[in-house]
């Protein structure tokens, strides 16, 4: 078994246009997720732009978020164990993030 990590991309603003009841049910998808026999941890991370560190003629720098111009950001991320790539999307394929209007990016752990 790999390990692959589903990293959770959305835009912030369509989680304000869901109804208190919507967004509960959203919730108890996530959680409901948490739980399958195949994910191995999970982290929805914090609702700040956070900081992007590059170098710059040799000298870091930091600035905040991602891109301004951006509209998805970096929400969360799931790891998972699969097989393989296959394997690893078709569990991707039935997140609800996908219900939501996400987008899951795939990635394999090295290593494993």
């Amino acid at each position: 078994m790999s390990q692959y990590m589903l990293l959770l991309y959305d835009n912030p603003s369509n989680w304000q246009k869901l109804s208190p009841e919507e967004m509960q049910k959203a919730i108890e998808k996530y959680f409901a997720w948490t739980k399958k026999s195949f994910t191995v941890d999970s982290k929805r991370l914090a609702g700040d732009p956070g900081r992007v560190i590059r170098s710059q003629g040799g000298h870091p720098r930091a600035t905040d978020g991602p891109y301004s111009e951006t509209k998805e950001v970096l929400g969360g991320y799931y790891t998972i164990d699969a097989a393989n790539y296959d394997e690893a999307v078709q569990r991707a394929l039935g997140h609800p993030h996908l219900e939501y209007g996400g987008t899951i990016e795939v990635r394999q752990v090295f290593g494993t």
